[in-house]
């Protein structure tokens, strides 16, 4: 059964860091692109960043660019955002995502979330 589960949320200042961290389980990590997302208050969902199965490549929102930062280890199964410059904006929660093709289709894995907040 796959689980990913975030930690590393919280509340911080403006211009503050912070770093997230994603475990997964039940699949094979290192095979697997892995993607962050987050949900503000009131608005849509946005994909925040990307990092391919190898960890080499990555992809990020314009809004995050020169900010976030996207990693993993595979040998520990964990994906890591690091997130610098933080504003108010950044307020919401994110998840860690992945998903598979089988048979059926696409078939998508989210985590339970991890609360940022970024206030003074």
């Amino acid at each position: 059964q796959v689980q990913l589960v975030e930690s590393g949320g919280g509340s911080v200042q403006p211009g503050g860091s912070l770093r997230l961290s994603c475990v997964g389980s039940g699949f094979t990590f290192s095979r697997y692109a892995m993607r962050w997302y987050r949900r503000a208050p009131g608005k849509g969902r946005e994909l925040v960043a990307t990092i391919l199965a190898g960890g080499t490549v990555t992809d990020y929102a314009d809004y995050v660019k020169g900010r976030f930062t996207v990693s993993r280890d595979n040998a520990k199964n964990t994906m890591y955002l690091q997130m610098n410059s933080l504003t108010p904006e950044d307020t919401a929660m994110y998840y860690c995502y992945t998903q598979e093709s089988g048979t059926y289709g696409i078939q998508s894995y989210w985590g339970q979330g991890t609360q940022v907040t970024v206030s003074s």
